[in-house]
């Protein structure tokens, strides 16, 4: 990642000639130093897709200024697109439920800076990690689900998100099915791991289902939350090979490490907004 601070566009559209010189001419118009480029074009689709870093001191012009100066170009491409700025940290709200491992490496990422983001809180459905989360200086917000309350409690949910200003929910395990209402308000913003290579043994346990099934690899899956049950796009994938002296406890062991190191990579990926949607499914920018 460079040092110095800049503006990142992602775009899509349909495909054209054209889109590439239209928009680089339009940041060379304006003196802008281009740092990173990444194009990708889907035959199937016929859609144009692109990531382009450009230096913030090389342009005349502030982020609000740049965005309505681009309008135009957009609308002349027919462009889904935003601009994000490098100097404003992303605030990432976590969920969890009683499983540590994930919760653990993010916040010793958050803590080594080496995910710079802040985090506003963290939420969970039980109590188990209050102590740890504010030894931490992060808020821990305690709300159970039942099958009385959960529209309650995915309300407070999400006017927690709104309070706190959240740019991205990330499930660090938590073991609840949010609901439609919740995932329909922030598409493209929930990030989920699953434990296991989707699609196959959706649901839960799946290390036993893969143990009965006798599977050679298991893996571990990032990807967006929608209304159906882990259906949503995928960001990242990960597997590790097993055989048949491995019990499902070895499974789950091994399966916790994918577990951690998928989450981070797709959090990561979507931070620095390597990650396009384009129905179900992504194009990711590595």
């Amino acid at each position: 990642m460079h040092r110095q601070r800049y503006y990142t566009l992602t775009a899509s559209c349909p495909d054209r000639v054209g889109i590439v010189a239209k928009v680089s001419g339009f940041f060379a118009a304006h003196q802008g130093w281009i740092l990173e480029t990444a194009l990708h074009a889907d035959d199937t689709a016929g859609r144009y897709f692109m990531r382009i870093e450009v230096r913030a001191d090389s342009l005349p012009f502030h982020l609000a200024e740049l965005r309505e100066r681009f309008r135009p170009v957009a609308e002349e491409l027919g462009m889904e697109w935003k601009i994000s700025d490098s100097a404003v940290k992303k605030r990432v709200v976590v969920l969890v439920s009683k499983q540590e491992h994930c919760l653990y490496d993010l916040l010793s990422r958050w803590q080594s800076k080496e995910l710079d983001i802040e985090i506003p809180c963290i939420i969970s459905n039980h109590d188990t990690f209050r102590g740890f989360v504010e030894w931490h200086g992060i808020p821990f917000h305690h709300i159970p689900v039942t099958a009385d309350n959960k529209a309650a409690a995915y309300a407070e949910i999400q006017r927690l998100y709104e309070e706190v200003k959240g740019d991205t929910m990330v499930l660090a395990r938590y073991m609840q099915i949010l609901s439609p209402e919740l995932c329909a308000a922030y598409p493209g913003q929930i990030l989920n791991i699953h434990h296991s290579f989707l699609p196959s043994f959706v649901g839960a346990k799946p290390y036993h289902q893969a143990y009965e099934r006798g599977v050679k690899l298991i893996g571990a899956t990032c990807h967006y939350v929608t209304a159906d049950l882990d259906q949503g796009p995928i960001i990242d994938q990960d597997v590790i090979r097993i055989d048949h002296s491995d019990s499902v406890e070895d499974m789950v062991r091994y399966g916790k490490d994918i577990e951690k190191t998928v989450l981070a990579r797709g959090l990561r990926y979507h931070l620095e907004d390597r990650v396009l949607v384009h129905g179900n499914k992504t194009v990711v920018f590595r």
